[in-house]
């Protein structure tokens, strides 16, 4: 057994509570080395005589290791526990704070058992349960439709449908939002997720200038209380996009750091090495390299504040769901707490997502983000169906892994996407190849988290990267693609999807998701292969999947 493999942390991804009755716990080991496990459990203060038993299942396997997993339900809120290992050799072997040994004295455990010490209420993630029955759709505003009533504006410098480049504008507004929403409601759709619409120079607007009205390109903030309006009477939540780590060069109070230097009230709101900003040499942070977007200085009490006020306003006066964090990684960890706090504040169920594309626990420990976009997802799913450089028994362990990275009530308030405005369309990847994009849609959809789809993903619209992934949407093409995903989206209304606990594996060469919730279990079988499979005593024909509900 290799001792090095085995690990547990108390109060941690290995060690939490899902609700202040039901704690989870998870054990980890080297792959094939344990026969089974148990973990030996009471309340602390009682532990050396007053014990229980419960198994241990392995609920995940990746390349390299068994994670056993048990769920307790709980008489008391102080917890102390050891596990029981049995090796392939029959060998029973006990695991503590101490590590492993032969033997164990229950006489002395209060020294070195595993302990949640006490399960406070409020150090509990609450899960935004919603957000595990949302199928999201992101819209880059300028290209997704020109409202009929917007007029043309000087600005607009591309024929709609033309292919775009970084300074294109296109005319696509939030009244053009407002008219699609039955078209996107009949898809399936009941959230939207847009990126930024304040006011800006950009045709992205990431470079704000101002934070507190919605740019004259996309209709004001009178289009946006339209779109709100219409967007409630249908059941949609709306997220938007808070880009606090940077802002626009035109920013009032960067401008004034610019006129004034040290002498401005707004200098430390800024990060900049000198007496005033200068972009030759550059001596202040930006966003990137774009000198035009200077960085926030978050750890700046001041600028807490200010962006906290920015984040509250929007929820009060427009009733906003939530906010996707723009560059979340590179923002300060004491400013996300702060800002939680702020927003959890006017509601429980205010979602804030994070946009960090790489493993964030230190993030999503209940403090800070209810999740994260998951770009680690959109990656295993390009090197499976894009890039074959992944088997199948390769993507089960991905995704097992991804499923171990965080806390059971993260996974299903995560953000799973294919493809966005910052990486290439995933249909293009494929090589245009539709059966593949809408397995993966497939696989997608029975993730634990929410379903994000890319506009124009369902007439299947090209593209490369940014800005080429930004094209228009085709309001003359109705492909007979969006038909398919529709019927895959409504299997997201299964209860088993939402709530059900996710296990992958392969099976004679398929894919084979297993969303299991009480009383209901939902099987997806993916066959990515030139042949046909037969799966349950179900046949699944090639690049095809079927789903059995029972």
């Amino acid at each position: 057994m290799n001792k090095h493999a085995i690990l547990h942390k108390s109060d941690s991804i290995y060690s939490f509570a899902l609700n202040p009755e039901t704690a989870e716990l998870r054990l980890r080991a080297a792959k094939g080395d344990i026969l089974s496990a148990e973990v030996i459990y009471g309340q602390k203060h009682e532990f050396g005589t007053h014990r229980k038993t419960a198994p241990m299942n392995i609920s995940a396997t990746d390349g390299l290791f068994d994670y056993f997993t048990v769920r307790l339900r709980l008489d008391d809120k102080r917890l102390a526990y050891i596990f029981l290992l049995t090796d392939t050799e029959g060998n029973k072997h006990y695991y503590s704070e101490d590590g492993l040994t032969d033997t164990y004295d229950f006489s002395l455990a209060f020294y070195n058992f595993f302990q949640l010490a006490y399960i406070n209420e409020n150090d509990v993630l609450p899960q935004c349960e919603w957000l595990s029955r949302a199928v999201v759709y992101q819209i880059f505003v300028d290209r997704f439709c020109r409202g009929e009533n917007s007029g043309v504006g000087d600005y607009i410098n591309i024929k709609w449908g033309q292919k775009p480049t970084s300074k294109s504008f296109a005319g696509g507004n939030l009244d053009g939002i407002t008219q699609k929403l039955d078209y996107l409601c009949d898809l399936g759709i009941n959230t939207l997720y847009l990126t930024p619409i304040f006011t800006s120079k950009s045709n992205h607007k990431y470079d704000i200038s101002d934070y507190y009205n919605v740019d004259p390109h996309f209709g004001g903030n009178a289009a946006f209380d339209r779109l709100m309006t219409a967007c409630k009477a249908r059941g949609m939540r709306v997220i938007l996009d808070a880009v606090f780590n940077h802002c626009s060069e035109n920013l009032k109070e960067f401008q004034d750091v610019c006129e004034k230097g040290q002498a401005s009230p707004y200098f430390d709101w800024f990060v900049i090495h000198g007496d005033r900003p200068t972009k030759r040499p550059l001596n202040y942070e930006v966003f990137a390299s774009c000198d035009y977007m200077p960085k926030w200085n978050t750890a700046n009490p001041e600028v807490q504040e200010y962006l906290c006020r920015v984040g509250e306003y929007w929820i009060k006066e427009y009733g906003i769901d939530g906010w996707r964090l723009d560059v979340s990684d590179e923002v300060s960890h004491e400013f996300w707490r702060k800002f939680r706090r702020h927003i959890k504040a006017l509601g429980s169920d205010k979602v804030l997502i994070g946009e960090n594309w790489h493993d964030s626990a230190s993030y999503l420990g209940g403090d800070q983000f209810d999740s994260i976009m998951n770009y680690a997802f959109t990656k295993a799913m390009l090197d499976y169906f894009a890039g074959g450089t992944l088997s199948v028994q390769g993507l089960c362990s991905k995704l097992n892994g991804l499923l171990m990275r965080n806390m059971t009530h993260v996974n299903h308030m995560m953000l799973n996407l294919l493809d966005s405005h910052d990486t290439h369309r995933f249909y293009t990847e494929c090589g245009k190849d539709e059966n593949k994009l809408l397995l993966a849609l497939a696989v997608e959809t029975f993730m634990p988290g929410a379903t994000m789809i890319y506009y124009g993903t369902e007439i299947l619209t090209e593209g490369g990267y940014d800005p080429d992934s930004r094209r228009c949407f085709d309001w003359n093409k109705d492909d007979p693609f969006k038909q398919k995903l529709k019927q895959l989206l409504k299997y997201k209304k299964l209860r088993a999807l939402t709530e059900g606990d996710a296990v992958f594996r392969e099976q004679g060469g398929a894919l084979v998701i297993e969303r299991i919730a009480d009383g209901q279990k939902v099987t997806l079988i993916v066959n990515n292969t030139n042949n046909a499979v037969c799966v349950a005593n179900t046949t699944v024909k090639p690049f095809g999947y079927k789903v059995i509900v029972e």
